[in-house]
């Protein structure tokens, strides 16, 4: 029988099987002999040991499409970055970052801004403006409001989302909006978990009435891109793209060289200038951890 992981706590794993139901597994040893460890979000081949109690083993991980790190979860279709427009005012550092990250899996990224009833037309343009010329599309939305929701429903329709964000901007909220109509039989899941066993808050797979599955992750206050080579940083800068043709030098870092397409349509406003600061930061991060 195939499913997939939806929630793995204490080396138990939670498998939504379609039409099934959700089945406790345990995951055979032969894992740990290839070292492989069984991610949220896998497709896997189970065998069933009760189907009365809904138990079984994990015998097979099938293939991945991707493993992300942070959140750990795997065959990923898009990322949607959760943050608040206003109360608290978004970290334009940490979406910067989570994009590198992201960018650097070849996971797609969706902004979505939370509390677009409490912020005024000009903290939303705003925030257009520091992501112009980047491509990622950027939705306002009000969990409290119930506004823009139905678009975003249309948007994690048929696809496996990762919603990440800090503690604090309606990701909850949002999340309960989006499944008050699930399909999934999440009080079998919930009923196991409360035995007492399971107290550690874990990334979770959510299945959506309109088909695909939402994770919802622990809230992050920070991330690191220091593992990158800083000589590929601006390759995960999608703005940079149309200008760097015009540089001068191959190879051009844009921070130092003269005649630098990206930092010509930096001055011109082209480009947004809180995510070249954030570049030209992690940049400098990336080089001095290559120092050790």
């Amino acid at each position: 029988m195939q499913g997939k992981i939806i929630k793995g706590i204490g080396g138990f794993y939670y498998i939504h099987v379609p039409d099934k139901g959700i089945y406790e597994c345990k995951a055979k040893g032969l894992f740990r002999k290839k070292g492989m460890k069984p991610l949220v979000g896998d497709n896997v081949e189970i065998e069933v040991l009760s189907e009365r109690e809904k138990t079984g083993n994990v015998v097979s991980i099938l293939p991945r499409k991707n493993a992300l790190i942070r959140p750990a979860v795997s065959n990923v279709d898009q990322a949607m970055v959760i943050f608040s427009v206003v109360k608290p005012e978004p970290n334009l550092h940490l979406i910067n970052s989570f994009l590198v990250m992201m960018e650097t899996m070849q996971v797609p990224c969706v902004l979505c801004f939370n509390k677009e009833d409490l912020a005024s037309d000009e903290q939303t343009e705003k925030i257009k403006d520091s992501f112009k010329e980047t491509g990622y599309p950027i939705y306002f939305i009000s969990a409290k409001e119930e506004t823009g929701i139905e678009e975003i429903k249309k948007l994690l329709a048929g696809k496996t989302t990762t919603v990440a964000g800090p503690s604090g901007v309606g990701k909850s909220s949002l999340i309960n909006n989006l499944q008050k109509q699930v399909l999934m039989e999440t009080g079998a899941i919930s009923n196991k978990i409360e035995r007492g066993r399971h107290t550690t808050r874990h990334s979770e797979l959510i299945a959506l009435e309109q088909g695909g599955y939402i994770m919802d992750t622990p809230g992050f206050s920070s991330l690191s891109v220091d593992f990158i080579q800083k000589e590929e940083l601006q390759n995960y800068f999608p703005e940079f793209l149309n200008y760097e043709p015009e540089c001068k030098f191959q190879g051009c870092a844009h921070i130092h060289e003269p005649e630098c397409g990206v930092k010509k349509a930096l001055a011109e406003g082209k480009i947004s200038q809180e995510r070249y600061d954030d570049y030209v930061m992690f940049y400098e991060q990336c080089k001095d951890k290559r120092r050790y």
